[in-house]
């Protein structure tokens, strides 16, 4: 089980990467951070030099903002250079593990010199390309201001972060006080500016193949926004007519922001500090639309079996585990809008027995038209998989459906020869927590107890998710094991939210850059999650009536077609339950939503009665067959005050069964008593005398009391923004129930899981909760590994089809299922597989910043796989050592270490 011992660790690494280079037998090559510190003195010290003595001419103003920008630069590097080498001295006592350097601190630092890196590549530039006449001396102004910006922000957050040193315990990586330095956190977060992160910087810190596709988005995002705003209609979430026209249009005004990069970074930094939840849940519903989802479809794995199933909220019994005789009864879900059925996918790369039954076909929802071509062919059966996959998908709580992730879930299912049923869950602000955690174990329960429907012998499970799917899989299986029901064999969470609180953190200081993740940003999906009402000033404008008609009439004729389809196939097959169903269906369509919309043409109140028709569009369709389609209710206050009952139900609460005979016991709610965040071993006297070196207490204008506290030292001030970003408070107590933020859960709720394999990314802005619920699980002795994947953002599964390292990645978490399929201990080195090859570094710094981490080892500089250099993109003049590869450790795409249960040694010893 001690797999982290020095005995194991050569054929640990070697099985993750799957071969060895011999050019790495000396040691493990790092940058030497006084080599990039000093080059950026000289490069921007020759530069200024040259252009301050040239004549000015024409371009005398450009001229002075280059050289501007080369001063503020080298006073900037003149301040990080002891506090980058400080945390490089310390932040591995933070690790998870020796082998698994990574840590929020090693993060920042990681940008940090990214954004050198950079300035030394544009200095360099610069300097051999200035005597041409194509120089153009305003354009490389702008690009050296930009980054001058880009660390003077940074130097920020690394004062920040320091802070994070002096208030936190040893070992801990979140602060977790309601006040003070959180407090200090978003107050700073409001009013720094960020539109230099997403202009000319946007991405610079991921890998150059990502770096061109976070750009296409940011263009389209501030398109997006522009358009949106022009027709605000807040129009079905799940890809309507209204965001296929707004993407539509946003292709025609999307050139400016891409020829004008500033432009795009003070629109894109308004984005994130204005618009509300909404906006976010259409922009990233844009791949569900009709156009992009076929594109995607078309790209993607041709599988036999793609269906949409609408499993009715029906109670049922599964026996404990304790006791199969004794069996406890698994409710439907119920909370805030009250029983429904829950929709899932039902994904496999063949045709299994049972996949096209009649009881399963019954529960099937059209799509438009593939799934009943493949239903009609005469397609030869296999045998049932002695595995299956139960998948949670990613979007904030707030947006997405499996249908987003398909294009990596039709792969996995090929890959591991796997059926995959993927839950598409509830979403927030309508369906706040807990309704989506209770529809997804509400399905994992289904899974187990209808395998014969889903080509499934019932043998092995593991549960799969992203993001926030990876919380869903977590707290799933903390619920199964509350139940006294089967729990999954294993579950593999990549990049997960652990951690739902505003609790700051060294890796969430990177929300201030990250282009995917925005704080503000995740702020708003956690709120709508904990079902914090929005802000009544902040709701949607109301649209015109003739806007209203016209685009519930598109939508109406949608869903006539939708519902007309299956009334075709009902009336084929005349044996199927639902013939009739559909045909009352049918009929609902055609009279209900017409009645309300002439209604609303006469209504004073055009907001509400969108809503409604809206409402009973869409519910039209999903309503269940054996009863009439939902009526809009005509006394909102009875409405009210049911969705007010519903909405006060905890967990706990609807874990309790009142028809059921036996049932299973629920813990009660967590105390602070009971919750070990992470208790390290006490530091020794050398370990501490470093820490407190690094940390620095709150400087004498932030002492409690004072009207404008100051979070900086004297004579440092960072860029402001001109408009303070909106953040609501998270003030609900919810988001401290276990079952949102498993971190927070006693001992003996984690005690229960099953092994657990995590995959985060290195730079990723909730890398600290990956981390640290990896420390929780070890000190609980439970099976846990953890995987680190570099240079890629937050949401890498989704971009799995763009680059080569991001499906690498992907086939990281592929591996990490076919374990759990296997049987493999968690606590056990992964044994070499040829199927995965190891990710080759794209990352090459200049030959004279490298130097072997031998020499630099006792400075406490990198030694591990997670931090290299990153690739200067090419323009003009390239730096020297082209094509040199920065190899830090065994495994550049990620390292994996298993949970050494076994060794109490003090991690950084």
């Amino acid at each position: 089980m001690a797999s982290g011992k020095k005995s194991g660790s050569g054929k640990h690494e070697q099985g993750v990467n799957g071969r060895r280079s011999s050019k790495r037998k000396e040691g493990p090559i790092v940058m030497d951070t006084k080599a990039v510190f000093a080059a950026v003195y000289d490069v921007c010290e020759e530069n200024a030099a040259f252009f301050s003595s040239s004549p000015k001419g024409s371009a005398g103003g450009a001229v002075r903002r280059l050289v501007d920008a080369m001063r503020t630069i080298q006073e900037h590097a003149r301040n990080l250079e002891p506090v980058v080498s400080g945390f490089a001295a310390i932040y591995h006592h933070f690790d998870f593990d020796p082998h698994i350097p990574a840590n929020g601190y090693r993060s920042l630092v990681k940008v940090v010199r990214c954004c050198l890196l950079h300035i030394v590549h544009k200095g360099r530039y610069i300097s051999s390309s200035r005597r041409s006449i194509f120089f153009r001396v305003a354009h490389n102004a702008s690009e050296m201001e930009a980054y001058s910006n880009a660390l003077c922000q940074l130097r920020a957050l690394l004062y920040l972060a320091q802070r994070l040193l002096h208030d936190n315990s040893h070992g801990n990586l979140f602060f977790q006080e309601e006040n003070g330095l959180n407090q200090s956190f978003i107050r700073e977060y409001a009013s720094m500016h960020k539109g230099c992160f997403y202009g000319r910087c946007l991405g610079f810190q991921f890998t150059p193949s990502i770096r061109p596709h976070l750009q296409t988005m940011a263009i389209g995002l501030v398109s997006f926004s522009e358009n949106y705003r022009k027709h605000q209609s807040g129009l079905d979430e799940a890809g309507g007519t209204a965001p296929y026209g707004v993407a539509a249009s946003s292709l025609f005004t999307s050139g400016k922001y891409a020829i004008d990069p500033e432009l795009r970074g003070a629109e894109y930094e308004r984005i994130t500090q204005n618009l509300d939840v909404h906006f976010w849940k259409s922009f990233w519903n844009i791949t569900e639309t009709e156009i992009l989802a076929s594109l995607a479809s078309m790209t993607s794995v041709q599988v036999k079996v793609n269906r949409m199933l609408l499993v009715p909220g029906v109670a049922f019994d599964l026996p404990l585990v304790a006791d199969p005789k004794v069996s406890v009864t698994i409710a439907p879900p119920t909370a805030h809008i009250g029983p429904a059925p829950i929709q899932m996918r039902l994904i496999s790369y063949e045709l299994r027995e049972g996949q096209d039954s009649e009881e399963l076909l019954a529960m099937c929802r059209s799509e438009g038209g593939s799934m009943s071509l493949s239903l009609g062919l005469k397609t030869k059966r296999s045998p049932p998989s002695p595995w299956l996959l139960v998948h949670y998908h990613g979007g904030g709580f707030v947006a997405q459906t499996s249908k987003s992730h398909e294009p990596y879930l039709k792969s996995w299912s090929q890959d591991l020869n796997v059926p995959i049923l993927s839950v598409d869950y509830s979403l927030a602000p309508e369906a706040p927590f807990p309704r989506a955690l209770e529809e997804c174990f509400y399905a994992y329960c289904w899974a187990l107890k209808n395998s014969h429907l889903l080509g499934w012998t019932g043998e092995r499970v593991c549960l799969a998710g992203d993001s926030a799917g990876g919380n869903l899989c977590v707290t799933v299986s903390m619920r199964a094991a509350c139940h006294g029901v089967r729990l999954p064999d294993g579950l593999v969470a990549a990049y997960p939210a652990t951690l739902l609180t505003a609790y700051a953190s060294p890796s969430r200081l990177l929300t201030l850059m990250d282009p995917l993740l925005p704080f503000s940003v995740l702020s708003r999906c956690l709120n709508a999650y904990a079902g914090v009402e929005p802000n009544p000033e902040k709701q949607v404008e109301k649209v015109s009536t003739l806007s209203m008609v016209r685009r519930d009439t598109a939508l109406l004729l949608r869903d006539f077609r939708q519902g007309a389809s299956n009334w075709i196939q009902s009336l084929l097959d005349q044996h199927r339950p639902t013939a009739n169903a559909a045909c009352w269906r049918l009929w609902a369509l055609l009279r209900r939503p017409l009645t309300l919309v002439m209604s609303s043409l006469h209504s004073p109140s055009s907001a509400s009665s969108s809503d409604a028709v809206r409402k009973s569009v869409s519910e039209a369709t999903l309503s269940s067959p054996h009863s009439d389609p939902p009526v809009p209710p005509k006394e909102p206050s009875d409405f009210s005050a049911r969705k007010d009952s519903l909405k006060s139900r905890t967990c706990q609460d609807l874990g309790t069964h009142l028809n059921s005979t036996h049932t299973a016991p629920l813990l009660s709610e967590c105390t602070p008593e009971d919750v070990s965040f992470f208790l390290p071993p006490p530091p020794d006297a050398s370990t501490s005398s470093a820490l407190s070196s690094m940390a620095i207490p709150p400087p004498g204008g932030s002492e409690e009391g004072s009207e404008n506290p100051c979070e900086f030292p004297v004579g440092f001030e960072p860029l402001r923004s001109e408009q303070l970003a909106d953040i609501p408070p998270q003030d609900s107590p919810i988001v401290k129930n276990p079952y949102m933020s498993p971190l927070l859960a006693p001992d003996s709720m984690l005690q229960a899981l099953p092994p657990v394999h995590i995959v985060a990314c290195a730079l990723d802005p909730i890398l600290d909760d990956s981390v640290m619920f990896a420390k929780r699980l070890r000190s609980v002795e439970r099976p846990v590994t953890l995987c680190i994947v570099d240079d890629l953002p937050h949401g890498f599964l989704s971009l799995s089809q763009l680059s080569r390292e991001t499906r690498e990645a992907t086939n990281i978490c592929v591996e990490r299922i076919r374990e759990v399929f296997q049987g493999k201990d968690a606590t056990a080195p992964p044994l070499p597989t040829n199927g995965h090859r190891k990710l080759e570094r794209t990352n090459a710094v200049p030959a004279d910043l490298l130097q072997n981490d031998q020499d630099i080892a006792q400075d406490g500089a990198d030694h591990g796989g997670v931090f290299g250099g990153q690739t200067i993109p090419e323009e003009g003049a390239g730096l020297t050592g082209e094509g040199e590869k920065m190899a830090e450790g065994e495994g550049p795409a990620g390292l994996v270490a298993a949970s050494n249960l076994g060794d109490t040694k003090e991690i950084g010893a």
